[in-house]
């Protein structure tokens, strides 16, 4: 896998390994999250930094946004106190420093705005600060917007109307993401059941009247779409999928870019949402709303030209990460294959 710098630290206060990925720089200084995450070995973590890299190359340029890829990880190998987690933070932000603006670091996976206020202790080049130290706060409900968005264009081309009344939607993780959704869909008229490891937010699910299902059979649950709204890695080879349409905000939820294929031949069309950052919060949601357009667009090339849309995607970052152009959209005589 490619990628253009890769620093990875012991840090000198907590002894964590922690490390990040600059996967490309062509388009901006490399923009992403910073995962907190038990991993069993530091070679996950060291692969799991990099396929994130990779993918926010690829999700900044479709969303014709000036940055590159990057991400951060913070290798766990437990739980660690309130204590502990400080001094993790302060490590990882010295290694942020060192990279002199290349990468700028906002929440992910096990982090939030009140680690990235602890981040900016050490290093300015931090994003989604808390709204009460000057930031834009957490990017759960921006990122749940573009998710409502690509799920319009996806229902669409699915059911032929973005209507969600009576459509039966599973969401699996219900963190601040998946509770935005959950809620947003609800509203709207959908049948929405959700699943969660975490029992408190089990607990917050069934305050909110929704049903649950057990995670391992979320995958298996007949519904119209399926929102995968906690980590990655969730589709792999021979991975059955009930559901028609795919839409969610977690990033890598493929195994690897040939799943893209074999949920095609099944039928299963497969989208994701994405986030911009460094924006006024009513920019931001102008921006966010516009992944409908891409969305839409993107559908309709995989459609008119027999690949799918992870292809189609792939060819739309490529152009502008070599010539800044959008990719011609070839007429069904042309098919585009994957690189």
């Amino acid at each position: 896998m490619s990628v253009q710098e890769l620093v990875v630290r012991r840090g000198r206060r907590s002894g964590v390994t922690t490390m990040v990925a600059v996967h490309s720089s062509t388009l901006g200084p490399a923009v992403g999250g910073c995962r907190f995450k038990v991993y069993p070995r530091v070679h996950d973590a060291i692969g799991d930094v990099l396929r994130l890299s990779a993918a926010m190359t690829r999700k900044c340029a479709v969303a014709e946004l000036d940055f590159g890829g990057g991400k951060s990880v913070v290798a766990l190998d437990g739980v660690p106190s309130a204590e502990q987690r400080r001094e993790i933070l302060l490590d990882h932000a010295d290694l942020i420093a060192s990279l002199d603006g290349a990468y700028l670091a906002g929440p992910d996976v096990g982090t939030g705005p009140e680690d990235m206020l602890v981040l900016r202790e050490r290093t300015p080049h931090v994003f989604c600060l808390p709204e009460e130290h000057g930031g834009t706060g957490s990017s759960s409900g921006p990122t749940a917007v573009g998710v409502l968005a690509a799920l319009r264009a996806g229902a669409r081309a699915v059911f032929g109307d973005d209507g969600m009344k009576g459509r039966r939607v599973v969401i699996g993780g219900y963190g601040s993401v998946g509770a935005h959704l959950a809620g947003a869909l609800a509203a709207r008229g959908a049948e929405v059941v959700v699943s969660d490891v975490d029992d408190r937010r089990l607990a917050a699910a069934r305050e909110q009247g929704l049903p649950l299902v057990q995670p391992e059979k979320v995958l298996g649950i007949e519904a119209d779409v399926l929102i995968p709204a906690a980590v990655g890695g969730v589709f792999g080879p021979g991975t059955e999928v009930a559901a028609p349409l795919v839409v969610g905000p977690a990033n890598n939820q493929l195994t690897e870019d040939t799943v893209a294929d074999d949920l095609a031949a099944r039928g299963v069309v497969y989208t994701l949402g994405r986030e911009k950052v460094n924006l006024t919060h009513a920019e931001a949601l102008t921006r966010v709303e516009a992944l409908e357009k891409t969305t839409q667009g993107i559908l309709d090339a995989a459609s008119a030209n027999g690949t799918t849309p992870l292809a189609e995607a792939d060819a739309l970052a490529e152009a502008r990460l070599t010539s800044g152009a959008e990719p011609r959209t070839p007429s069904p005589r042309e098919p585009r294959t994957a690189a």
